[in-house]
């Protein structure tokens, strides 16, 4: 289809790139934001090989090389510091024709802000209510104004307003069963490796560091704890210390080099895998669609496979919005719906829901030669509409 007006509700990750994508296929866009300025959730993500392939699409091959980290090994280890594995990415990225870039979300969000232009992102826009009728569907936002078009993309994000429309109810998120700390510190070869992923688990617990552009590490640790407990970040260094105690000394150093007023502590969610990613002219995309726990990767690159997907039924189809509409979410549900219940059941092993999972997962890191973990990765990329 032709001649489209596309309004986006969200301007995170995946409605900037929404908007971009459906730019470049000839459709005039209009992308609101509820918030006054744009700020990233979050301190960085690993965008792996079919995220980044989605970009690519988008002519921002040279931009995204250029702010991702060089990313070429990933080791395990203990908690006490034992070497677990270590073992090389090439032949993941030989099979699946890509390297991953982890990169910040700001570096990430100016990228996209960039190449779409912010002027167009129009600012303090609270969606409150969304009506169609046969023609066309409007936003109604709170202060009054109103934003009509052929189709419109809920990118609202985890607590998304859209999604209630479209399901015709509200959807509680459910908590995974732990906590999240997350941030960036700069690189030091006396905490991690440059070119590794570093992660250290045990007693159900993970500390890890991964490289991003800048020459810094996306640091995070995870802890199970009941949903709902208290803390700020005057308090993150010495919890932190408490969790890790008698850990190996580079997550010491990390606990002790990180800023805390530059932290996130996050509680972490998903939902219960949709049926319904559409009604009408109406469509889901990225965490409004599948707000997944991270421990898989996928929840950007997710929301980038939908853009890619949504914005091919559009131009390929001249039969009506809500067919391709339709068409997109007949390709996306299983897909997806995958993705949310693999990242929860990888939580579970992690996170000692099972202690007895977690235990054989730890010893069998003892014999792991990156194959498994690698197959694993691969088949998850490959499963993409890229591939």
């Amino acid at each position: 289809m032709k001649n489209l007006k596309v309004v986006i509700i969200g301007a995170g990750m995946g409605g900037l790139t929404a908007a971009i994508a459906l730019r470049q296929a000839g459709y005039e866009v209009e992308i609101y934001e509820k918030v006054n300025k744009i700020r990233p959730a979050g301190a960085a993500i690993s965008l792996w090989s079919n995220g980044v392939k989605v970009l690519n699409s988008l002519g921002l091959s040279q931009e995204i090389a250029s702010i991702g980290g060089k990313m070429e090994r990933t080791a395990y280890y203990s908690h006490t510091g034992e070497k677990l594995t270590d073992f090389s990415l090439q032949p993941l990225i030989d099979r699946v024709g890509q390297k991953p870039y982890p990169v910040a979300r700001t570096d990430l969000q100016e990228m996209l802000l960039n190449t779409l232009g912010a002027n167009n992102v129009q600012l303090n826009a609270k969606c409150v209510a969304v009506e169609q009728d046969s023609d066309s569907v409007t936003a109604t936002f709170e202060d009054g104004r109103k934003a009509t078009g052929d189709v419109l993309i809920g990118a609202d994000g985890t607590h998304s307003l859209i999604r209630s429309y479209v399901l015709d109810k509200i959807i509680e998120r459910r908590y995974v069963g732990y906590v999240n700390w997350n941030g960036l510190v700069t690189a030091s070869e006396d905490l991690a490796p440059g070119n590794t992923w570093a992660v250290y688990v045990g007693e159900h617990k993970r500390a890890s560091m991964m490289p991003v552009g800048g020459d810094r590490y996306y640091f995070f640790f995870d802890v199970p704890m009941p949903k709902g407990s208290v803390s700020s970040p005057e308090t993150y260094r010495e919890e932190l210390s408490s969790f890790f105690k008698g850990w190996a000394e580079p997550v010491q150093k990390l606990i002790k080099c990180l800023d805390p007023m530059k932290t996130n502590r996050v509680e972490i969610h998903d939902i219960e895998p949709l049926q319904t990613l559409v009604r009408d002219r109406i469509a889901l995309l990225g965490d409004s669609a599948h707000g997944t726990a991270p421990d898989l990767g996928q929840g950007g690159c997710q929301a980038m496979e939908d853009v890619l997907v949504l914005t091919n039924y559009l131009q390929t189809t001249n039969i009506s919005v809500a067919d391709a509409l339709k068409r997109y979410e007949t390709a996306r549900k299983d897909r997806v719906a995958d993705i949310i219940t693999r990242a929860r059941k990888r939580s579970d092993m992690t996170h000692g829901k099972a202690p007895e999972v977690t235990k054989q997962w730890y010893e069998a890191l003892k014999y792991e030669d990156g194959t498994d973990i690698m197959d694993a990765i691969s088949k998850t990329i490959l499963a993409g509409p890229l591939n």
